[in-house]
């Protein structure tokens, strides 16, 4: 059988195959990005397992990556916003492998281990750094995002700053950058009546909650009242969280020990480390 050239071919013959064959290149080439993309991409939000709260939030949970701040909602609520901000590392801790990084201004209080236990926070995956004053405590942050490649290589998994001052737009800057080429949390506690501009994609006030006590008057499961102040793409909300640190998740108040939510005001039990 005499096979004819390429060029004794009609349009009408070539034209066809060269079509089958550039979609069939491309339908390859699309579902090799697909197959990277899910292989190299990891998980972008930290959900708080609330429908309430996560559905405010752009994504369904906190931007990992994004810098967010945390402050007390006023004079008192200090502990209760220290609670709440290791509440989340711990989160994160438990759902990939790598430890977390607290670095604090002078003058904070160093958390102890029985406490960090009480809230679901292994101790031996905190790593702890004391710095002079603010600007030390953002440059240590910044070069703990910059350093490493995150979860993926059993790295540091969140990363959060307890500073004297407000978050100013310039640190806010640099960390944001920096923060967006990982997949960690990032977090910035800062004191009550701190408030300065600022790019963090949200703003968390914290506020202590009547606590779920035990027969012995102990605090069960810590609470906080939650307020979300600022959310970028997102909406505000205002809610009474619980935080059971053996499962470690949130839930509405009341929630979790299978009675109606709370609806009262503050109360005490801040759910201090």
């Amino acid at each position: 059988m005499t096979q004819r050239p390429l060029a004794s071919l009609s349009p009408t013959d070539a034209a066809p195959r060269a079509t089958e064959t550039s979609a069939a290149r491309l339908s390859a080439l699309r579902a090799r990005l697909v197959t990277q993309a899910m292989e190299v991409i990891p998980r972008k939000h930290l959900s708080f397992g609330v429908h309430a709260v996560d559905g405010c939030l752009p994504g369904g949970g906190l931007g990992l990556g994004h810098l967010h701040e945390i402050a007390p909602e006023a004079e008192g609520d200090e502990p209760a916003a220290l609670g709440f901000a290791l509440a989340l590392v711990a989160r994160r801790l438990a759902e990939v492998p790598g430890e977390a990084l607290l670095v604090l201004a002078k003058g904070h209080p160093m958390p102890y281990g029985h406490g960090l236990a009480g809230l679901g926070l292994d101790p031996d995956r905190l790593l702890l750094f004391e710095a002079g004053n603010d600007l030390d405590a953002y440059r240590a942050l910044e070069e703990a995002l910059r350093t490493g490649t995150g979860t993926s290589s059993g790295g540091l998994a969140a990363v959060a700053g307890l500073v004297d001052a407000g978050l100013p737009l310039i640190q806010s800057r640099r960390l944001h950058l920096a923060g967006g080429r990982t997949d960690r949390l990032l977090l910035v506690l800062r004191p009550v009546g701190a408030d300065s501009p600022n790019v963090a994609a949200t703003r968390w006030r914290i506020a202590a909650g009547k606590a779920l006590r035990d027969r012995f008057g102990c605090i069960e499961r810590p609470c906080w009242r939650v307020r979300l102040a600022r959310c970028r793409n997102g909406r505000m909300g205002d809610w009474l969280l619980e935080w059971d640190h053996a499962a470690h998740r949130f839930g509405l108040a009341g929630a979790l020990a299978g009675h109606p939510p709370e609806t009262g005001g503050r109360g005490t039990g801040p759910g201090q480390p």
